[in-house]
């Protein structure tokens, strides 16, 4: 969808702002900022590797047009509770919790690797030329 041209930043760096549009395409997510910002949530995937969206908790729509509240970054090496991907050699579970006073949405995204390679979520500022 958008090209690689973009700078990393911290998941929390949208907090305060007001989304206008989330494009949601594979597993690639881009929120559309009031202020004309942009940000894309993705993985560039790489031989031996696997990154993507396992779940999207809540809907999406809930974060449009009122202030972020709350946006956290968090991860895990552990399975969550009732959740079994069969052998793994290496793997990373990342979760990011985001909120506005309309409502909560938990995107979680699994990272599995050969244990050489790159098992998380990228997120960067769309720089567009």
């Amino acid at each position: 969808m958008y090209g690689m041209d973009g700078t990393e930043r911290p998941f929390n760096v949208l907090l305060n702002k007001t989304l206008t549009k989330i494009d949601k395409s594979g597993d690639e997510i881009v929120f559309h900022c009031d202020d004309g910002t942009k940000y894309r949530m993705y993985h560039f995937q790489d031989c031996c590797e696997s990154v993507y969206i396992e779940d999207v908790c809540g809907d999406l729509d809930d974060l449009i047009g009122s202030p972020i509240l709350h946006a956290e970054e968090s991860s895990s090496a552990e399975n969550p509770n009732g959740v079994n991907m069969g052998y793994q050699e290496s793997f990373t579970w990342t979760f990011y919790k985001i909120a506005t006073i309309k409502g909560w949405v938990d995107l979680r995204w699994y990272g599995e690797s050969n244990g050489y390679y790159s098992e998380s979520v990228d997120f960067e500022e769309v720089i567009e030329s």
